[in-house]
């Protein structure tokens, strides 16, 4: 039966690390996650378009490598492309791994709704590799073509050519034709290597990156190198955060304080300059950080970081792959949490989720550097020290949860040089985002706290600590109060912080420009902070992976221990640390007194 056109259904399957995300950015004018390693999409993407006039929903699906696979991103795709039966299969295989996807091909049925796209052609030739896509495309009786350096226009027509050949639906079940791809598969590897010649042997630079005394401390060193030209005073990350923050409040600060009115004097001055102001100052440090991970994607180093961490993980009950999406928890929490789809099991995949709120994502990091100004004169130190507290903590709490250690079976991505283009395009993505979600989440929670702290009840414009926000959120000063703070103002901003981490920042700016109280309060409060639930979008995120109860659940009890932690650090910072020493001193004398009584009560006579 032939599908409408307006129902037309492509969908791109393939290994890992492909090139699918790419060919569907292509094709769709789309904003997939690219990037140079295995499991980089965990869910199926779809996008309406219109290949050359033709309208067809084009489908990224996660990298397979057979329909027996273990993960639980494998088993989604193989179960979504069996439902659709009359979509366009179009595998994507990268050249110089062409072997491992015929298998595949043929096992999922082959007719005239196929066909094969190889990617990275350059980078394969380059190693003295070569094929023969007409005697392929013979061999295995499908259409096979190249997507290197075809522009954009062509290769929609080219993809459109393909799917207007297309007629009948596929049956998976009992595909006669699956063996005859096999046979036909079978009889091209044979000759595979002849029109391959790719060279396999490691260069110098991959067998040092799959050194673990060399690759880790090098991985340590470019992570303190890429903090401390992100942090330190003077250099490039602080110089355009002070630029950023001249212009928010001398510039347009001096406009904003010669407007007669008080009322909208203190809207433009502290509702929009001091709270946007104060959060988009921090923009260029996070760019700075993204641009570090993104590099490490890109060039091929966090594959083999996952590998050489494997034991390491192991130790705690997860796997080297747990790897990706710690590491991307730096970037968004919400985004990580949707990439432990590519874990082995669901036991694993809800460790990972637990452990991801501790750390540190971007949004945190205009918060630590407001608090940092309290209890560090370098703020390069203040958070280092934090972010390293963060993964202490959550490397605690997947030990803590730890039942056993799940098997590890991961591809090396290729190493390769960053691509300055895609680099650019993905900071781009990354900043445009950052400034949609303070233009309108964060822009209106500003707005609307100001508001509220501006204004009585009778709508008199007053002091925040006459106004409607005071009256509501009074009873929570004794939120922090054993830190310290017992501020309504102080658990306002904190409480804030669930919605979205950056109103942390911007409403101790609007209230109060700064930190107002001790050191040890600044540091206690940067620890709840870094310990209490996620953002409402991780949350979610959350919900969608463990269903909403055990999100929610996980949400209260972080929030609920961070908030006893602070209390804690507090309590140590303060002195407490010497009462505690005493009392444990203590404890530990009695029981060893106690232990020797005992074993001289019960000792034989002579």
């Amino acid at each position: 039966m032939h599908q409408r056109q307006e129902d037309l259904k492509l969908l791109l399957v393939g290994n890992p690390n492909a090139g699918k995300s790419t060919l569907f950015n292509a094709l769709t004018r789309g904003h997939a996650k690219v990037g140079n390693w295995h499991g980089v999409t965990v869910g199926t993407l779809e996008k309406k378009t219109s290949l050359d006039g033709l309208s067809v929903t084009v489908c990224d699906l996660p990298g397979i490598y057979s329909v027996n696979g273990m993960s639980m991103e494998e088993k989604g795709a193989v179960s979504y492309i069996k439902a659709q039966t009359s979509a366009f299969l179009l595998f994507v295989a990268e050249c110089a791994a062409l072997d491992k996807v015929l298998p595949l091909i043929a096992s999922l049925g082959v007719d005239e709704r196929c066909a094969l796209v190889l990617t990275k052609m350059r980078q394969f030739q380059k190693r003295g590799g070569k094929i023969d896509l007409k005697l392929l495309q013979t061999a295995l009786g499908i259409p096979v073509l190249s997507a290197e350096g075809l522009p954009r226009r062509k290769l929609q027509a080219a993809v459109k050519a393909l799917l207007q050949n297309g007629g009948k639906s596929r049956d998976l079940g009992n595909d006669k034709d699956a063996q005859e791809v096999r046979v036909r598969a079978r009889e091209y590897q044979k000759h595979l290597s002849g029109f391959q010649g790719a060279k396999e042997e490691l260069t110098r630079a991959e067998k040092l990156l799959s050194n673990g005394f060399f690759a880790i401390p090098l991985f340590f060193a470019l992570l303190a190198l890429s903090f401390y030209i992100t942090f330190a005073p003077g250099l490039l990350g602080d110089f355009l955060k002070t630029a950023v923050e001249n212009f928010f409040s001398g510039y347009l600060g001096g406009f904003a304080e010669k407007i007669s009115s008080p009322v909208l004097r203190g809207f433009v001055r502290d509702g929009l300059l001091g709270s946007v102001g104060s959060v988009l100052c921090f923009l260029p440090q996070i760019v700075l950080l993204l641009l570090f991970l993104l590099l490490m994607e890109e060039s091929g180093f966090l594959s083999r970081l996952a590998m050489l961490t494997d034991g390491v993980f192991s130790k705690v009950g997860l796997s080297g792959r747990a790897m990706f999406s710690l590491l991307m928890g730096f970037g968004c929490s919400a985004a990580a949490i949707m990439t432990t789809r590519g874990l082995d099991n669901k036991r694993v995949q809800k460790r990972v989720i637990l452990c991801l709120p501790y750390i540190s994502c971007s949004a945190k990091l205009p918060v630590y550097l407001t608090l940092s100004s309290s209890f560090f004169e370098n703020p390069f130190l203040a958070v280092l020290l934090l972010y390293a507290l963060g993964v202490g903590i959550s490397f605690l709490v997947a030990l803590f949860l730890k039942k056993d250690a799940p098997p590890f079976v991961m591809e090396l991505a290729p190493l390769q040089v960053p691509r300055p283009v895609f680099i650019v395009k993905s900071l781009s993505f990354q900043v445009k985002q950052f400034i949609i979600k303070l233009g309108t989440v964060i822009l209106a929670f500003f707005l609307f706290s100001w508001v509220l702290s501006s204004f009585r009840w009778d709508f008199c414009y007053c002091t925040p600590d006459e106004s409607m926000l005071a009256s509501i959120c009074g009873g929570l000063k004794y939120l922090f109060a054993p830190i310290g703070c017992c501020d309504w103002k102080i658990a306002y901003a904190a409480l804030s912080g669930l919605v979205a981490k950056e109103n942390v920042a911007g409403a101790l700016a609007m209230f109060y420009g700064g930190f107002p109280y001790s050191a040890a309060s600044a540091f206690s409060f940067a620890v709840f902070l870094l310990a209490c639930s996620p953002c409402v979008s991780a949350i979610a995120a959350s919900a969608r992976e463990l269903g909403w109860g055990s999100a929610l659940k996980n949400a209260l009890i972080q929030t609920v221990s961070a908030l006893l932690l602070s209390y804690l650090v507090y309590f140590l910072i303060t002195g407490g640390g010497v009462y505690l020493l005493i009392v444990t001193a203590v404890i530990v004398a009695a029981l060893l007194l106690g232990k020797n009584k005992v074993e001289n009560l019960h000792r034989k006579r002579r």
